[in-house]
């Protein structure tokens, strides 16, 4: 899968394509059913098929400094999406001028100039440009003019639920790893690379490869059962917290692993979480040593999970 950053880097090479839009958080069933119609149609018209999608994602942009939770970041959006059909992914930058697109410029030049799309295929909900403006019918409208055919698809369903980013949200905000792995299609992960810390877990006997979550709210927070790949070739167990650490006056939300019966440096390395089940929600403690207790306790839970798991 080619990624191509901004409009700035569109080639003549990549005009002509089938394409879609949206933030696909979490790159769910619903999702993958959209790109595996995407990719059929564009294998159909011997084309390539094209992703495009927003960073940040438009809703955190308006959201300001209350930003809504988020199942993956463009890192963990990449992996995903690159395990699927797809030929090209095209992020452009969601800003103040983004804002402010016309959506007759998105159904008219930017379809037809910028990536010669052939065939377009978006969600059944889907709304585009300035204040919303642009929906399936302005698409068909235009694509009529301009040559490009435009189709939606309609939602997948799970029992009679809706499969969408919220309804995966809120089953995971519940603990409901099982269900949540059904409405995705994968087991729930964070990737990311690990950072220096405050170096508190060697002082409570228990280090931990943080990561930071920069500028997005994760849709989990608290204690965590976990595996991590990216460590050699094994999968290792572990516990994370997902938090601010209100006991030692945290306040950069942060993921915390510690990974059982592991004591290397992975400093700057790039690791993989995958949640399981939860233990229990943040909270703050009296003391150092009072969070030591409870850190232990998790352990052992932790440990106890795992062994009714293998």
């Amino acid at each position: 899968m080619e990624i191509i950053n901004g409009l700035h880097n569109l080639r003549p090479r990549h005009h002509g394509c089938v394409l879609t839009i949206g933030n696909f958080d979490g790159v769910h069933r619903g999702h993958r059913q959209l790109i595996d119609a995407l990719c059929d149609q564009a294998n159909a018209l011997g084309v390539p098929s094209m992703l495009m999608t927003f960073e940040p994602q438009p809703r955190e942009f308006f959201a300001g400094t209350k930003l809504p939770a988020r199942l993956t970041r463009f890192r963990e959006k990449v992996y995903l999406l690159s395990q699927t059909p797809l030929d090209r992914l095209l992020c452009l930058p969601f800003n103040e001028r983004t804002a402010n697109i016309e959506a007759q410029w998105f159904a008219k030049d930017f379809m037809v100039d910028h990536v010669g799309a052939k065939h377009v295929v978006i969600g059944d909900d889907f709304r585009f440009g300035r204040g919303r403006e642009g929906d399936f019918a302005l698409f068909e409208k235009y694509g009529k003019t301009h040559g490009y055919r435009v189709s939606a698809m309609s939602t997948l369903l799970q029992g009679q639920a809706r499969v969408s980013s919220t309804l995966i949200r809120d089953t995971l905000a519940s603990g409901g790893f099982k269900e949540a792995t059904k409405l995705l299609g994968h087991e729930y992960f964070i990737m990311g690379r690990v950072v220096y810390g405050r170096q508190l877990g060697r002082q409570l006997d228990v280090p931990t490869a943080n990561i930071r979550l920069q500028r997005y709210r994760a849709a989990l927070e608290g204690v965590y059962c976990v595996t991590v790949e990216g460590i050699g070739d094994d999968v290792h167990q572990g516990i994370a917290n997902i938090g601010v650490r209100p006991t030692v006056d945290g306040k950069e939300p942060l993921l915390e692993v510690h990974v059982f019966d592991y004591a290397g440096n992975l400093y700057g390395d790039l690791i993989k979480v995958t949640f399981k089940q939860k233990l229990r929600d943040e909270q703050a403690f009296e003391s150092i040593d009072a969070l030591k207790s409870q850190i232990a306790q998790d352990i052992g839970q932790a440990r106890n999970y795992f062994g009714t798991q293998s």
